[in-house]
């Protein structure tokens, strides 16, 4: 039995089964666009080069390509003709939470963590993981080969959500381990001050990353399903507040609608994807409407 199959339940290897041939084609179309050079508009013979930045060696400058077009371009090597992916993990307890549902956000965010890590090794596409709550925990270097897939698993089927968070910190620590281009899917619900957050991701746009940013939460922290006396018990902090639920509901979703549009707003002003999941939903179908939602924007 592989990691794969003694970790995911198996309605959730069904769900992965479901990304059906259509799905599986949306989302290689989705990775290839992120190979796809910046500079189609010229010739073939500028398919394998990118414009020359800050930190990159003189030495690999094209002068034929500068005498073409008196601009400064650097050959590609054969590693940045494939899409490094990162599938950024957060290890907080307010992960480990769920209402009603099966499966927690956690949980929830292996399956959306197994079936882009699947697609990318099948697309020979290397990918590794992060695992974070204060700081980054666990670094696993991306790979391409098929055991890859097996390997994030294992380490994931070992860990519990547990203590507090600090994205941001484990963000720009992430962004200074990157030398190359990179594809950061991070999977959080998010539960902090959204700024500093913010910020961190800027960095990393500003390294010229891209990055898919997984808002999940559970099924009852979008919704406020609850009667009566409610007591509400922040998980990383332990602090706790009775209230009216009938009372409380309205303001709530409010505070809850406004935090996502706040995300929503900033993330497309800079550039990073922003997808708000809830674990009532199937995370194939989540997925798929996603990226068919992403290539229908071009």
């Amino acid at each position: 039995m592989t990691a794969v199959e003694s970790y995911l339940k198996p309605e959730v290897i069904n769900q992965i089964k479901r990304l059906d041939m259509r799905a599986r084609f949306v989302v290689k179309g989705f990775l290839q666009g992120l190979h796809a050079s910046p500079f189609q508009g010229f010739s073939v013979e500028f398919s394998e080069h990118r414009r020359y930045s800050y930190g990159d060696d003189p030495q690999d400058i094209d002068w034929l390509v500068y005498a073409k077009t008196d601009k400064y371009y650097v050959k590609k090597f054969e590693a940045e003709t494939n899409i490094t992916g990162y599938l950024a993990m957060d290890l907080s307890q307010s992960m480990a939470y769920t209402y009603r549902q099966e499966l927690n956000k956690f949980d929830y965010s292996i399956c959306l963590a197994a079936a882009l890590g699947y697609l990318m090794i099948h697309q020979q596409d290397p990918v590794g993981l992060v695992t974070f709550d204060e700081e980054i925990r666990d670094f696993l270097p991306p790979r391409s080969r098929r055991s890859q897939l097996s390997t994030i698993l294992s380490r994931l089927s070992t860990l519990k959500p547990a203590g507090k968070t600090d994205i941001s910190h484990s963000l720009n620590q992430l962004a200074s381990r990157l030398k190359h281009r990179s594809l950061v899917m991070v999977f959080s619900d998010l539960l902090v001050d959204p700024e500093p957050v913010l910020e961190s991701l800027r960095r990393l746009r500003h390294g010229r990353h891209d990055i898919i940013l997984f808002h999940v939460l559970d099924e009852a922290e979008v919704t406020f399903p609850f009667a009566g006396m409610v007591e509400l018990l922040d998980p990383e902090s332990e602090q706790s507040v009775v209230v009216d639920a009938a009372g409380f509901q309205k303001d709530y979703i409010q505070e809850v609608t406004e935090f996502r549009e706040t995300y929503r707003r900033e993330c497309q002003l800079i550039g990073v994807d922003y997808v708000e999941l809830d674990t009532s939903m199937q995370f194939d179908k989540a997925l798929t409407e996603y990226l068919l939602s992403r290539r229908a924007r071009g």
